[in-house]
C-alpha cells in the first residue's frame, strides 16, 4: 500500500460517517434550502452538492458538528446560485430590450453564456463585499455612495472594489 492510499478501515469509517450523515441530514437539509430558494429541484441540488462538498473534505472524522458544517456549505453554495441567477436574469432583460426580430443567433447566444460564465468565475475569486460592489453597480446600478452605505465601507473602498471586479472581469491583454 502506498503512503497516499488510505487505510481501508479508515476508508471504511469514513463512508459509514458519510453515509450515517447523508441518512441523517439530506432531509432536513432539502427542507431548509427549498425554504431558501423556493423551488424543491433547486434545494435537491443544492443539498447534493453540499454532501458532495462534504465528501471532497480529506477527512471527516474530526468534525464535530456536521449539521453546522453542512449548513455554511449550503449558504455558500445557495449565494452561488443566487448570483448565476442574478446574472442570467440581467441578461434575459437585455434580451427582452431588443427589438422583435433582431434576436441573437445560436452563435451569439453561446459566445454570451461562454462570456457570463466566465464573468461569473472571475467574481467568484474575489472577496464578497467586492462582487457585491460590483454588482449593485453595474446591474443595480447604484452609486457609490449608496453602495458604501449599504456594505459600510467608504467610498474609496466601494472604488477599489469595482476596479479589481472590472480588471478581473475584462483584464488587458498584450497583443
Amino acid at each position: 500500500m502506498t503512503a497516499a492510499s488510505p487505510h481501508p478501515d479508515s476508508l471504511t469509517v469514513r463512508n459509514a460517517m458519510l453515509g450515517n450523515e447523508f441518512q441523517r441530514s439530506y432531509g432536513w437539509l432539502t427542507a431548509s434550502m427549498h425554504r431558501l430558494v423556493g423551488c424543491r429541484n433547486d434545494a435537491e441540488d443544492l443539498a447534493a452538492s453540499t454532501f458532495t462538498e462534504l465528501a471532497a473534505l480529506d477527512d471527516v472524522r474530526h468534525i464535530r458538528q456536521p449539521r453546522a458544517l453542512l449548513t455554511t456549505i449550503a449558504r455558500r453554495l445557495t449565494f452561488e446560485f443566487w448570483r448565476r441567477r442574478d446574472l442570467e436574469r440581467a441578461y434575459l432583460a437585455e434580451l427582452a430590450l431588443r427589438p422583435e426580430g433582431h434576436g441573437a443567433s445560436a452563435e451569439e447566444l453561446c459566445m454570451t453564456v461562454e462570456e457570463i460564465v466566465r464573468i461569473d468565475a472571475a467574481l467568484a475569486k474575489l472577496s464578497r463585499k467586492a462582487r457585491e460592489a460590483f454588482i449593485l453597480s453595474q446591474f443595480e446600478e447604484m452609486g457609490y455612495a449608496e453602495i458604501a452605505l449599504r456594505l459600510d465601507v467608504s467610498v474609496s473602498m466601494v472604488r477599489k472594489y469595482v476596479a479589481q471586479a472590472l480588471a478581473a472581469c475584462w483584464p488587458v491583454t498584450e497583443p
